[in-house]
């Protein structure tokens, strides 16, 4: 960097990035803390969550989904299978997709980890009205959708 050219933190819009990182680790943290009873991490909540939505979902949605990789998907899903949260099974039209469905017991695991989800973000957004709740989601999606958009044109 030169004398001429601005430091990040000089940048008016650089604290609402470092905030917006910040409450995100925050809330991963205290997500993670909250459901270690349940003996599961906010990753597989995600999983979870997205198959209590969208039953019989296939692997590549579900990776599509959460934006990450099929490496993960294959990492994260043999360890819920083995548990008795999900179940993989080959889909009727095409034997190379897999379609993912919620046991009984994912189910009712589920259930119990939303709550929990919940309370959480109840808690932690409470003092916020609701009008700037939705605003800074509409916020954060606008963002969602340009870092979206470099990723694919990298693609």
């Amino acid at each position: 960097m030169n004398k001429n050219q601005s430091l990040p933190w000089d940048h008016p819009r650089f604290r609402s990035w470092i905030a917006v990182a910040r409450a995100c680790q925050l809330m991963q943290q205290s997500l993670t803390r909250s459901l270690a009873d349940l003996d599961i991490k906010p990753p597989h909540l995600d999983i979870l969550v997205n198959l209590y939505r969208f039953e019989a979902i296939s692997q590549q949605e579900l990776a599509r989904k959460l934006l990450v990789g099929r490496s993960n998907m294959s990492m994260l899903l043999p360890q819920m299978e083995k548990r008795g949260l999900i179940e993989r099974r080959g889909d009727a039209r095409d034997k190379r997709v897999l379609r993912l469905y919620l046991t009984p017991e994912g189910r009712t695991l589920t259930e119990a980890a939303m709550v929990i989800q919940t309370d959480l973000i109840e808690r932690s957004l409470s003092q916020e009205p609701i009008e700037q709740c939705m605003a800074t989601a509409t916020s954060m999606e606008r963002i969602i959708t340009v870092l979206l958009s470099d990723l694919s044109d990298e693609d």
